[in-house]
């Protein structure tokens, strides 16, 4: 086995890199690479597909049996950091200690295929937060969805607070970014209906139709999607509240929308352990 490098200066060039990548989002699209951490962030991510290019661990955190699984799996180089080095690059307080060099991918929409007829998707138009980005994706993987359409997006899918809200789901739901008028577009050159979530809802949300092809749509929270996706939506859904304020956090709004879809379709694709 080569010798693995060893980094105990904050003032290295490669860990000054990967700070920059983990800051700066238009380097990370032009560079086309994220920084990923956490052992189950990086075991979702080799299940999806995606490549590592280079890991970076700190031997005093991260247990033996732990570096050769995902050394098995990877098969990339690993670069060896001390406890202090470690601690200035991690994002998060613990991450087993463990940081992936990551390919990203594209996400464009002409490349996402839908299995079945009748495919489930959620359409989240704009998301002005990364948490409430990250949070949306851990719900469409609860909900075992065909896929996230995002519409709009005004930073990037690897933004850390994105993988971090998200718990590594960004992985698990096939994501394509678009602008509103080829999401509505591609929905409807394949016949999948939309379902605009809307306060001003024409119908109740658990009174719509969610047998067929679907497409749940959801806008920000400080003014809910745009008049494109509520003009062409098969209906405008509304979720009656009784409280004093007249939202909720956009992903529990969804996930209230996505299930009840779950719970006419019989809960088809979800299982219990």
């Amino acid at each position: 086995m080569d010798a693995i490098k060893h980094i105990s200066s904050i003032q290295n060039p490669e860990i000054r890199q990967l700070q920059h990548w983990s800051q700066k989002s238009r380097d990370r699209r032009k560079s086309g690479v994220f920084v990923l951490e956490g052992y189950r962030e990086l075991g979702l991510a080799l299940q999806g597909g995606y490549r590592i290019r280079t890991l970076y661990y700190c031997p005093e955190i991260l247990g033996d049996e732990r570096r050769q699984a995902l050394s098995d799996r990877a098969g990339c180089s690993w670069v060896s950091l001390s406890p202090e080095v470690y601690s200035h690059l991690a994002y998060r307080g613990k991450t087993e200690g463990v940081i992936g060099l990551v390919e990203a991918r594209e996400h464009r929409l002409q490349d996402l295929e839908l299995e079945g007829k009748n495919p489930l998707i959620l359409v989240a138009q704009a998301p002005e937060k990364p948490g409430n980005l990250g949070a949306l994706l851990r719900t469409a993987d609860a909900a075992s969805l065909d896929a996230v359409i995002v519409a709009d997006l005004k930073g990037d899918l690897y933004n850390p607070n994105v993988i971090r809200s998200s718990v590594g789901c960004l992985f698990t739901v096939p994501v394509a970014q678009a602008s509103t008028e080829e999401a509505l577009s591609y929905l409807k050159a394949r016949d999948i209906a939309v379902y605009a979530a809307s306060l001003g809802g024409s119908v109740r949300y658990d009174q719509a139709d969610y047998l067929g092809a679907s497409a749940i749509a959801v806008g920000t929270e400080a003014t809910g999607l745009t008049e494109a996706w509520t003009r062409q939506a098969e209906a405008c859904v509304e979720i009656p509240m009784a409280g004093a304020i007249d939202s909720m956090n956009v992903s529990v709004a969804a996930a209230v929308l996505l299930f009840e879809a779950r719970r006419q379709r019989g809960f088809e694709n979800i299982t219990n352990p």
